[in-house]
């Protein structure tokens, strides 16, 4: 074989380990029961396709045959260890007499229901929550265990001992690889979903750093959405669908070419990508016509009224002080009543959204929240109230870790001290 031919199959089984790598993990999980056993009979699995495709030619199923090689590997790796954990050799024998049984879940259906059964073990309500984005970041995205320490202000070592405690609770306390029943589904589905829109909050909106998007976690947190969507289409999974697909349309203009936030109202609308606008506002069509409807779909409705506006001047912030309300009524929480408070702003002035926003901090809710005091500061520098829009921009400013934030609130100081 010539060199350019096997630089050609690296590539080729690199593109496989993109798209079916994710695939394949979640099978072997499902067919070896362990997360570790797993992953490192996946890693042989590839590291023997490039050498027996290089020879044989790539197989009509890749998938199934990373699937049937991984499992092979890890039987053999177990009897191989055998000397060291009597324990093994009785294990490797079990998953081999089942092969006929391994062999029937290679269909497409069968790995796809891998998948799911994989999101819903990864977000198991035994878990604690920190641990449940770490391993779905890790076993479902692919991430490594810097990439999500970088992104969650957390070090790598620390992040490792979450994810290693994880998996050994799914072991010890024998959590099924498996979508809940009917009875248990609400409560599983809304664990799930709230890991997904975490991932994507963090990627959309990062909570430190140089950079205010992370595209990489939104993409993915997108990605895991329309895998459950695909398999469980209920009317929340496709709520936060709408509602990510919205938010992410405005990616492009939030910042300037030089990383600068810039404010929904002073977007440049015509970089909005309208497929993707498109996209969601059918999603929230027909969620909304489905019903109920829960918080996720309220959410993407509010952005959907956004996104049909020419002009922030031209929005109707009377629809959104009522979706507004709507929400508050299903989630009652203190940052819900904050976006509130900027509506009605908008709709009715800014000593009405003010006098929101200083009850809401009263309470002593949302004190050490930055966005609440630029939000407070924005009002007060709309009522021509310098010396306290300085005082709370000033507040905002030592609260904030985000450093295209921290330009922006310098940027208001200065326009204030003119």
């Amino acid at each position: 074989m010539t060199a350019t031919t096997i630089d050609q199959m690296q590539l080729i089984v690199e593109e496989v380990y993109r798209t079916e790598s994710r695939r394949v993990l979640a099978t072997l999980i499902r067919l070896l029961g362990d997360f570790d056993l797993a992953e490192d009979a996946m890693q042989d699995a590839f590291a023997a396709a490039l050498r027996q495709w290089s020879a044989e030619g790539v197989p009509d199923n890749p998938r199934a045959w990373l699937v049937s090689t991984g499992r092979f590997k890890a039987i053999d790796n177990l009897r191989r260890r055998a000397r060291f954990d009597k324990s093994l050799p009785v294990l490797a024998e079990q998953l081999d007499e089942a092969a006929d049984e391994f062999d029937e879940v290679l269909d497409e259906e069968g790995i796809g229901d891998d998948r799911l059964r994989l999101i819903f073990t990864c977000c198991h309500p035994a878990l604690a929550p920190e641990a449940r984005i770490a391993l779905t970041l890790r076993e479902m995205c692919g991430l490594t265990t810097e990439e999500i320490a970088r992104a969650f202000l957390t070090k790598p070592a620390t992040l490792a001992q979450r994810i290693v405690r994880a998996k050994s609770k799914i072991r010890d306390a024998g959590i099924p690889y498996q979508v809940p029943g009917p009875e248990e589904l609400p409560e599983r589905l809304e664990t799930v979903l709230h890991v997904i829109y975490l991932v994507f909050n963090e990627g959309y909106s990062a909570s430190s750093g140089e950079s205010l998007t992370r595209a990489d976690l939104s993409s993915e947190a997108i990605r895991l959405n329309r895998l459950l969507l695909q398999m469980l289409p209920e009317t929340e999974v496709m709520g936060l669908l709408a509602l990510m697909l919205l938010h992410e349309s405005r990616r492009v203009a939030r910042t300037t070419p030089g990383g600068d936030l810039v404010l929904l109202e002073d977007q440049d609308r015509s970089l909005w990508d309208r497929e993707l606008i498109a996209e969601g506002q059918a999603l929230v069509g027909q969620a909304l016509s489905r019903g109920p409807v829960g918080p996720y779909t309220v959410q993407a409705a509010i952005s959907a009224v956004h996104a049909s506006a020419p002009s922030a001047a031209e929005t109707s912030w009377q629809e959104i002080v009522a979706l507004y309300d709507l929400l508050m009524v299903a989630t009652p929480t203190p940052i819900i009543e904050l976006n509130r408070a900027v509506a009605v702003a908008m709709l009715e002035g800014p000593e009405a959204g003010l006098a929101i926003i200083e009850a809401i901090l009263a309470r002593g809710d949302l004190t050490e929240y930055h966005l609440a005091h630029s939000a407070r500061a924005d009002m007060y520098r709309r009522l021509g109230k310098a010396d306290e829009a300085r005082a709370a921009y000033t507040r905002a400013l030592a609260l904030t870790q985000l450093e295209p934030e921290r330009r922006f609130l310098e940027g208001r100081l200065q326009e204030l001290a003119v």
